[in-house]
């Protein structure tokens, strides 16, 4: 079932999205729960299919109506045209590919925990990896071309910087996802104007005591950024926008009190995903300091039990839905709930991919009119 297409807004004007990152060949396996050391079982349901950050944000971007660009590498093997096949045939293009003559694409072997809805990731590396010269700087302008914004998600620093210079120098927003701690990340984190983290990422990074406290201080760390969001699985997502236009009458609060009082307010009783915002104020904590802005407290969608098949590419799929949502000019109080609602639809299914929702879904139609 889908909603008429005549009855959405048509997508964004400028809707070409450039990406650097992961994909990966995922084995997936779910059990009915998670084996002891020693333990032979069966598979409840087996599946192959496309995964890696990169691979599964871009493919969610596809699907809502972007027209994305994937640089990535994979080896000249089965599971890198398998890799590639799907790809193309979700309307990702991989023309700026490297495709290796020797070595082994990526692939990750996935346990999928029926009782306990987690997953557990085994995952070997491509060989050899993405180098900054096997990316040309005619083959990088030309990936760059019309380029609304560009998305890395840590992988192949060494390119993905060789990337995003370029991309700074083009006046081309960057999106950076910061899942952990990785070699070359901070220097992407630099020049990033939006940052999507995972939940234990902020305070990784900063060592501070909350989580507010953090997103707190990556702002001041990092003067670039225009917003940063932190995904928290079924508790919803927080995100720290910063005001470009400081208004000396506004309001000061410390922002883990301010936190507080939004959680306060978030209804309990909704099903769908919401948003509760403060107003414009100066956000502070002691020892760290004060940035102007706004904080957003996303809820997630409360998905029945028995509906929860897999937890795998939730992340990717939020991210996905914030290309789409920037491309789109939509304000954070609907880009949140948007993404969130997009990231529940593809808990759905079996896999990174299988539940990525298509612009057309009805379940994605209020965000969209």
């Amino acid at each position: 079932m889908s909603s008429d297409p005549l009855s959405l807004p048509p997508p964004p004007r400028r809707r070409i999205v450039v990406g650097c990152g992961a994909v990966s060949a995922d084995f997936l396996a779910a059990v009915a729960s998670y084996p002891n050391p020693d333990d032979k079982i069966r598979t409840t349901d087996l599946k192959l299919q496309g995964g890696g950050n990169a691979g599964n944000a871009l493919t969610c971007a596809s699907r809502l109506g972007l027209k994305p660009r994937l640089i990535s590498k994979v080896a000249d093997d089965a599971q890198g045209r398998g890799i590639l096949e799907e790809l193309k045939a979700d309307g990702v293009d991989t023309s700026f590919f490297i495709v290796s003559p020797d070595g082994n694409s990526p692939f990750t072997y996935v346990i999928v925990d029926n009782k306990t809805k987690t997953r557990t990731c085994i995952h070997t590396p491509g060989h050899p990896p993405l180098l900054p010269d096997e990316l040309p700087l005619s083959s990088l302008t030309s990936a760059l071309d019309g380029a609304r914004i560009i998305f890395f998600d840590g992988r192949f620093p060494e390119t993905a910087l060789k990337i995003a210079r370029e991309a700074v120098s083009k006046h081309i927003p960057i999106l950076v996802e910061a899942e952990r701690l990785r070699e070359g990340l901070d220097d992407l984190l630099i020049v990033a104007d939006y940052a999507v983290c995972s939940a234990k990422f902020p305070k990784a990074w900063t060592n501070g005591a909350s989580t507010a406290r953090a997103l707190l201080s990556m702002m001041l760390r990092l003067p670039n950024l225009q917003f940063i969001i932190v995904t928290m699985g079924e508790d919803g997502c927080i995100m720290l926008e910063r005001s470009v236009d400081d208004d000396p009458d506004s309001g000061e609060e410390d922002v883990d009190s301010l936190l507080d009082s939004l959680r306060l307010k978030s209804p309990n009783y909704m099903t769908l995903p919401t948003c509760i915002l403060s107003p414009k104020m100066k956000l502070t904590a002691k020892e760290i300091g004060t940035v102007s802005g706004r904080l957003y407290l996303g809820t997630a969608e409360n998905i029945p039990p028995p509906e929860i098949i897999d937890t795998t590419g939730a992340g990717d799929a939020f991210i996905g839905a914030t290309l789409y949502a920037l491309c789109a000019g939509m304000p954070p109080e609907k880009m949140l709930p948007f993404a969130a609602q997009v990231a529940a639809a593809n808990c759905r299914a079996l896999g990174a991919r299988a539940g990525l929702p298509h612009r057309t879904d009805p379940r994605l139609a209020p965000y969209l009119l």
